[in-house]
């Protein structure tokens, strides 16, 4: 089940929390770094955030996380996580579609690390395209991925959609 979590709660974010751990130390593992920064985001980050949080629960536990930004028709898919004893069956799917059926959005953007070949085949599933490569200070290679929605494309031209 999908639901929006209101991660102003201290438990909520607790659990979040929770999820993002034990998500981000695979992938860092998966990049090969020691240093990933979303693993040294607090609870009480969490909890203070001004993004959207809408969580996956399978038999009232919280398994995988998406967060969100919108402003003006920009969606902006900030992080998506499933906790480790969830993987492989096809929660981010799911909270992705999800998401981008819920949001009137008319450009849709997300980043990941270039060596995070799940991500990227996931995001290409549901139509995102690179646009963007970097190295931030942190030193983990990056893309930048968007989606069009096709319900704008009338003011872009055929080769923006």
């Amino acid at each position: 089940m999908i639901k929006k979590l209101d991660n102003s709660n201290e438990q909520v974010a607790e659990q979040i929390y929770s999820v993002f751990q034990n998500s981000y130390k695979i992938e860092a593992q998966l990049i090969g770094t020691l240093y990933f920064p979303p693993l040294s985001r607090s609870a009480q980050d969490i909890e203070d955030s001004k993004t959207l949080f809408y969580g996956f629960s399978e038999n009232e536990c919280l398994a995988a996380v998406i967060e969100i930004a919108v402003e003006d028709r920009l969606l902006e898919l900030n992080s998506l996580t499933v906790d480790p004893k969830y993987f492989r069956r096809g929660i981010a799917d799911k909270l992705i579609s999800y998401i981008l059926e819920l949001i009137d959005f008319k450009e849709a953007i997300v980043e990941t690390a270039v060596v995070n070949k799940p991500a990227i085949n996931l995001y290409n599933k549901h139509g995102f395209v690179e646009f963007k490569r970097w190295i931030p200070s942190h030193g983990i290679e990056k893309l930048a991925m968007k989606l069009i929605d096709a319900a704008s494309c009338h003011s872009f031209s055929k080769a923006d959609c």
